[in-house]
């Protein structure tokens, strides 16, 4: 399908390159309009799912006293229709930066309900209906409502493989994860639909005006709910009339009343590969030649990165969009398919490598 597996030669690699390849899931990639992106970016944030998932929510209580919520997919077929065990694996959807849960991450919840996964979302404070009980949204690349999150998951289902997934902007949360927690970080695999790799190269870049408005509006209007709790730490007068989602980031976490900081400190602490180094977990990067969102290839995905480190594996695809990947069957995304192919194929590695090495199943 014209695909390219870009990484550092390994043993999992060529089991990756052998997976993928036996797979028809790269061959079925069609789009009747292959060179407009920005229909495919359109039907993404615009369209709604074809069946509506039944979801059960659960507020899990920081250690600030904040709250995130998680969303557990119980499929369009009510509570009773989950085919998930107890140890089925758990998949982790992380919604882009501005908590919007789009139709693909719906489907792709879905796809993986119906395969045996136990999906369930995690929603920033503040996002998609969560109550904001502190001043205080997540920054960009800071992973440390995501790390508490985690750790819970791994309580409730101790016994189950940990895996997570993230959509477009939302990468910079799972990757600065990743690279922060190292070894420890709990979870057996990655994958990363579109990601945005460059936070702040990213924010000052022009973005297309169809993605960014959208994305501002439903920013502003899920602040609004928090105009008063929000007004002690920040401008929310600025913060409303940003033009921008740069401005509306700046005037969130840079400009605030009890800390300000300048642009350039807060991107040292939250640029997505700030410590790509210590990530020690395989993760997928699938993203498409002719993203109008991250920008050209040449400049916005970090080759060397996938050159060196043995962790990460770019699918590099010529056409797509931003987290578009369709096919012609209805409701269909290879996309979501190519991921699901890579987590069984992660999941079939270990296996082969535990009964090689004489391991024992970690408890």
């Amino acid at each position: 399908g014209h695909c390219r597996l870009l990484c550092k030669p390994s043993a999992l690699a060529q089991h990756l390159v052998r997976s993928l390849g036996r797979s028809a899931v790269l061959r079925g990639g069609r789009w009747p309009w292959p060179r407009w992106p920005q229909l495919q970016m359109l039907q993404q944030l615009l369209q709604s799912p074809e069946l509506e998932p039944v979801v059960a929510r659960e507020l899990l209580q920081l250690s600030d006293a904040g709250l995130v919520a998680l969303d557990w997919m119980v499929g369009p077929w009510g509570a009773a229709g989950g085919s998930g065990g107890v140890s089925s694996p758990v998949l982790l959807l992380i919604p882009n930066a501005a908590g919007k849960v789009t139709r693909g991450l719906l489907q792709l919840g879905l796809r993986a309900l119906e395969r045996g996964f136990i999906p369930v979302i995690f929603n920033r404070r503040g996002h998609n209906g969560c109550p904001l009980t502190t001043p205080r949204l997540q920054p960009f690349g800071d992973p440390g409502d995501l790390r508490e999150a985690v750790t819970y998951l791994r309580c409730r289902h101790p016994t189950a493989s940990l895996l997570a997934v993230s959509e477009g902007s939302g990468s910079g949360l799972l990757l600065a994860y990743l690279g922060e927690s190292g070894s420890s970080s709990r979870l057996a695999a990655a994958a990363c639909l579109s990601p945005i790799f460059c936070g702040r190269d990213w924010f000052e870049a022009a973005m297309p005006w169809l993605y960014e408005w959208p994305l501002l509006l439903h920013l502003k209007q899920g602040l609004s709910r928090y105009a008063g709790s929000l007004a002690e730490a920040v401008d929310m007068d600025r913060l409303l009339g940003s033009r921008s989602l740069r401005e509306l980031e700046e005037s969130l976490f840079c400009r605030t009343r009890s800390r300000p900081t300048s642009w350039e400190v807060y991107w040292e602490r939250n640029e997505p590969l700030r410590d790509a180094d210590e990530a020690a977990v395989p993760v997928l990067c699938l993203c498409s030649a002719d993203d109008p969102v991250r920008g050209p290839a040449a400049r916005s995905l970090p080759m060397e990165l996938f050159r060196s480190s043995p962790y990460f594996f770019l699918l590099l695809t010529p056409r797509g969009g931003h987290c578009g990947f369709p096919r012609r069957a209805p409701g269909r995304c290879w996309g979501h398919e190519a991921v699901l192919e890579y987590f069984r194929a992660m999941a079939e590695f270990l296996r082969t490598e535990e009964r090689r090495k004489g391991l024992p199943r970690p408890r």
